[in-house]
């Protein structure tokens, strides 16, 4: 993420990052001073694991603070409102013409994308095809197996 660069977020994905950011700065923060604390305890901080496991956790806790506080920072948060086309913040159902089945996906900022959770990047192949489309659009993504067709059924 350079400088100045805004992050696409949808109210929901801004608000999970939010509720991380403050979980790592006033509940996380707190375990890990304590745990410093109880390694300290153990004496000789050259030879002592935990200590310096404490001390590795800390760098990568205070790395993600920053990362999500510059985040939030520059966030521009979208809500889908138009349902005539698809655009970030929407969800979607399509028909899988392959294996003729039904799938739901919300188009997502890149920080919020999730698969497990059917919630996919707008930069992904599938997303990028997708953004702009209308009701009925027929839409193939080339993917390791092949093209992958789907038809847009209906845009949430």
């Amino acid at each position: 993420m350079s400088k100045n660069e805004e992050v696409v977020l949808t109210k929901e994905g801004f608000a999970k990052l939010q509720e991380e950011l403050d979980d790592l700065k006033y509940v996380k923060r707190k375990e890990l001073a304590a745990r410093i604390k109880l390694a300290i305890s153990y004496g000789d901080l050259k030879e002592n694991s935990e200590y310096h496991s404490a001390k590795e956790d800390q760098a990568f806790l205070e790395t993600r603070v920053l990362v999500l506080e510059k985040m939030l920072a520059t966030a521009r948060v979208v809500e889908a409102t138009d349902q005539s086309n698809v655009g970030i913040g929407a969800s979607v159902v399509l028909h899988d013409v392959e294996f003729d089945e039904k799938i739901e996906y919300q188009i997502v900022a890149p920080a919020e994308a999730n698969v497990q959770d059917n919630k996919i990047s707008y930069e992904s192949p599938l997303g990028k095809e997708l953004l702009g489309k209308r009701v009925g659009a027929r839409i193939s993504v080339n993917a390791p197996v092949g093209v992958i067709e789907y038809k847009l059924l209906e845009i949430k």
